[in-house]
């Protein structure tokens, strides 16, 4: 019997349009976990591919990543918010969820110009909204329940990363471990994204209801703000770019290109 190739992916809806039935690929062991456990998982080994947050690409030396696809935004995407107590011009710390290093990183990288702000990264389980602070970062499920169940005050940072640089923002591409090849197990990951976008207002309305939302806030984060398909080329600028606004705070290797896959 062969090796399964062991995948990991986010226990969030926005990840259920690339990875809907990958379970039942054959060939494939796929579990979920929160993206900084992934990034823990894929440096140990104990997983051979992951769709976890982008900025891991440039830590470490020896990845790759599946091309024109992945978890991205054009614009506002409300899994990703940063809540606050204070105006964005007022806010000095902020309180960062542990769950995301990607979004932590776009987080500093957005507020790096300004007023000196500090940055406080909340322990795994915690809630970073119980931090004493002046703004607390919130990722997934929970902070689109946030955003619009609750109506906290808010400040998007795919949103401001796009009116910045005028590039899209990969959140998360299907990353793959060093020497693991996985070319023969490429289609299942195609049909599994075929799945998912196929599905994806049938799996917000399902949330809709889970969640207690209006189901027109649910497709419209799913299916409109959530891109899951991207140029090759726009993909690698969008990627080396974040790359090189981080390595500017010395937050990732400046030096590092990781090989495109073809899908």
């Amino acid at each position: 019997m062969k090796t399964p190739l062991r995948v990991g992916t986010v226990p969030y809806l926005v990840g259920r349009p690339l990875d809907l039935g990958l379970e039942d690929e054959e060939g494939i062991e796929l579990r979920y976990e929160v993206p900084a456990l992934l990034v823990e998982m894929l440096r140990a080994g104990e997983i051979d591919v992951a769709l976890v947050s982008s900025i891991e690409l440039f830590r470490r030396p020896g990845y790759s990543y599946i091309e024109e696809v992945g978890v991205a935004g054009r614009g506002v995407v409300s899994s990703v918010q940063l809540f606050l107590r204070k105006a964005i011009e007022e806010v000095r710390k902020v309180a960062l969820d542990p769950s995301s290093r990607t979004a932590r990183t776009l987080t500093r990288i957005l507020l790096a110009d300004g007023p000196a702000r500090s940055f406080e990264e909340v322990e795994g389980g915690a809630d970073p909204r119980e931090a004493p602070c002046d703004a607390w970062l919130r990722i997934g499920d929970p902070a689109l329940r946030e955003c619009h169940g609750e109506g906290l005050a808010h400040w998007n940072p795919s949103e401001q990363w796009s009116l910045q640089t005028g590039l899209p923002f990969v959140f998360a591409p299907w990353i793959v471990g060093p020497g693991v090849n996985p070319v023969p197990h490429l289609p299942a990951f195609e049909r599994a994204a075929e799945r998912g976008q196929a599905a994806a207002l049938d799996l917000a309305r399902q949330a809709a209801r889970e969640w207690d939302l209006p189901e027109d806030v649910c497709e419209q984060y799913l299916a409109r703000e959530c891109l899951y398909r991207l140029p090759a080329e726009e993909m690698e600028q969008a990627l080396w770019t974040f790359r090189d606004r981080a390595a500017a705070l010395d937050l990732c290797d400046a030096a590092l290109e990781p090989r495109a896959i073809a899908l």
